[in-house]
């Protein structure tokens, strides 16, 4: 009951002084509604390197030849030493090989889904004769089956297939895009497929046969350097995997190669399991070894040094609630001081001075309770408008609205407590007297 009072003297104190409460309010609600504005911007600039760091593969580990340090000795055999003077480039007794990899996913079977292959070969040209001659080029590079039909839900194919490991093993077959084939060949995606082209790769001449063709997406980055003319787009055409290791001289082995862990597979405690496995096969090589790398453990840098960034610009907002707070106990000092003859009045008809203590104290916290909601609807407001801009819309947590308001609440009892000591403390006939 007492309660119920003190909040209906408190609001009527609000409305009649309608000015001077919002005034008081303006420190409460400027800093609550900076924190809230940011926690939203900091959720949408998280989700928004999430997301595209998503697309590149969170599940994805790459496992890639490194040299070992000149004076590295963990992993290497008693009475080895490592050269001098090291291998810039790995030998073909360096390389990871198709063994280590079905030991490693017969070892694994249910932590790996697949394991993606690929073998870059270069630029790729082919002449478009007309008024005039045009040069169009295409990026080529071997991938096995794993690697290709991993792209099928951003790429999908239009016409024929991907290829095959086994099937097209040593085969001069190559899946292209559509945009190449609108280039190159000429007609409908359809009528492309077994259609032969000539490629001039290191200025030799490879005839491939067309297996599929696949949907072209445009390029981000041909679009931001103005690459817009069609033949001067440049695409990718995927050959089998010994066929590029082949044309480009390689041998038979990898330099590096990408595990897609399963889906319920923590990647940032299996990334390590992977490096140490493979690492293991390199123990007695006294030059190169073995490190594996995974994009999870860098999106969660990032996620934390976002957090961290949101975090201190909060506490930086949060100094305004300081400020509103002093706002806030300033405000209540001149009320006590405007309403001394109220609180001697109250005194003489017996109230304690517990309950005048406490009727000041929940007069501030009203009005920075009432301050802190319109913070957080001007916050989130704000927030909104801002993480449109940044390309992905957020919205805050429940919880940081709750710690807002709650906070505004403790800063109104943590200020009003001394005025409404003072005025608990006035004496009944001073405060009688008082004009």
């Amino acid at each position: 009951m007492q309660l119920f009072e003190n909040i209906t003297i408190a609001l009527a104190s609000v409305r009649s002084n309608k000015m001077r409460s919002l005034l008081t309010m303006l420190g409460i609600i400027i800093g609550i509604a900076a924190v809230i504005a940011i926690v939203t911007v900091g959720n949408s600039m998280t989700g928004t390197v999430t997301d595209s760091m998503s697309g590149m593969g969170v599940s994805n580990i790459t496992v890639s030849l490194t040299q070992k340090d000149s004076d590295d000795t963990s992993g290497t055999a008693q009475g080895v030493t490592l050269r001098r003077f090291m291998d810039s480039t790995p030998a073909a007794d360096d390389l990871i090989t198709d063994g280590m990899i079905d030991e490693f996913t017969a070892a694994f079977p249910n932590q790996v889904t697949r394991i993606e292959l690929s073998q870059e070969v270069g630029t790729g040209t082919i002449e478009k004769y007309g008024d005039p001659t045009t040069t169009i080029s295409a990026s080529v590079s071997g991938a096995n089956a794993a690697k290709l039909q991993a792209m099928e839900g951003d790429t999908p194919i239009q016409a024929g297939r991907w290829l095959d490991d086994e099937k097209d093993a040593g085969r001069k077959v190559a899946v292209v895009s559509e945009k190449f084939v609108e280039q190159a060949i000429g007609g409908s995606n359809l009528d492309a497929i077994g259609k032969s082209f000539t490629l001039t790769i290191n200025k030799n001449l490879y005839t491939f046969y067309i297996a599929g063709v696949y949907e072209y997406t445009e390029d981000v980055y041909a679009s931001m350097f103005g690459v817009t003319d069609d033949d001067q787009i440049q695409t990718s055409i995927y050959i089998p995997l010994d066929v590029a290791q082949e044309i480009a001289g390689a041998d038979k082995g990898y330099q590096s190669i990408t595990v897609v862990a399963a889906s319920d597979v923590d990647v940032t405690s299996f990334v390590d399991t992977v490096g140490s496995y493979f690492a293991s096969y390199y123990t007695y090589n006294d030059t190169w070894t073995v490190s594996a790398s995974s994009i999870s453990s860098l999106v969660e840098s990032m996620t934390e040094m976002l957090d961290t960034l949101s975090l201190g610009i909060s506490a930086i907002a949060a100094i305004s609630l300081l400020v509103g707070g002093i706002g806030v106990m300033n405000i209540m000092m001149v009320s006590v001081t405007e309403r001394t003859r109220e609180i001697g009045t109250r005194k003489a008809l017996g109230a304690p001075g517990s309950a005048i203590r406490m009727q000041f104290i929940t007069e501030s916290v009203i009005l920075c309770m009432i301050g802190g909601i319109i913070g957080v609807a001007l916050g989130i407001g704000l927030g909104a408008l801002l993480s449109s801009v940044v390309g992905m819309a957020a919205k805050p947590s429940i919880g940081s609205i709750i710690v807002a308001v709650g906070f505004s609440m403790a800063i109104g009892v943590f200020f009003g407590y001394y005025p409404a000591n003072k005025a608990a403390k006035l004496n009944p006939i001073d405060a009688l007297r008082y004009e």
